[in-house]
């Protein structure tokens, strides 16, 4: 039977874990881009909550299906806010690679009016497609979207490759 007692606890510890798998997750984030200090006090935090969340659980009266049940499901809604978190929290740059299916002076005119510094190789015709551009740039995260329909628009059929920039040394930045 769930009593308001168990509900109460129940909450308690699936929003308990909604924070702590959210710290988790701005953890790992925060370690991978060389923020040691940053990282080791949302671990802290982390793993605070994480004892609090445990001993909640383990002591809580009631069936273990709805405990467990309530943990589990902390968890999960804590992978989908962390994410969207980290996302909206830590900044930062990803380099982009584009290869077009063309060459098409008009869409690095149209890359670069809109405020984007762009290198831009030339990738020689082969067997299987005539001549076309490599286009690298350093974007940030937020732009990266704008960045993407840019391209799209003046070439559908570019092929965009994205990868996370550790860092950037020289070089001349856009927007």
């Amino acid at each position: 039977m769930i009593t308001p007692a168990l509900l109460l606890s129940c909450l308690k510890i699936a929003g308990c874990r909604i924070l702590d798998v959210t710290c988790g997750t701005v953890r790992t984030i925060l370690t991978v881009k060389e923020k040691s200090i940053a990282a080791a006090l949302v671990g802290f935090c982390e793993v605070f909550l994480w004892y609090i969340i445990v001993q909640s659980a383990m002591s809580a009266d009631g069936p273990v299906i709805i405990i467990a049940a309530a943990y589990a499901g902390g968890y999960a809604m804590g992978t989908f806010v962390g994410s969207r978190v980290a996302r909206a929290v830590i900044s930062g740059n990803v380099t982009v690679q584009v290869v077009t299916s063309r060459r098409d002076d008009a869409l690095l005119s149209s890359i670069r009016d809109a405020g984007y510094a762009i290198t831009v190789l030339n990738a020689n015709e082969s067997e299987f497609a005539e001549s076309k551009y490599l286009i690298i740039a350093t974007v940030d995260k937020k732009q990266l979207k704008a960045f993407e329909d840019l391209v799209k628009a003046g070439d559908e059929k570019a092929f965009i490759m994205v990868s996370d920039t550790k860092s950037s040394v020289g070089g001349y930045f856009g927007k």
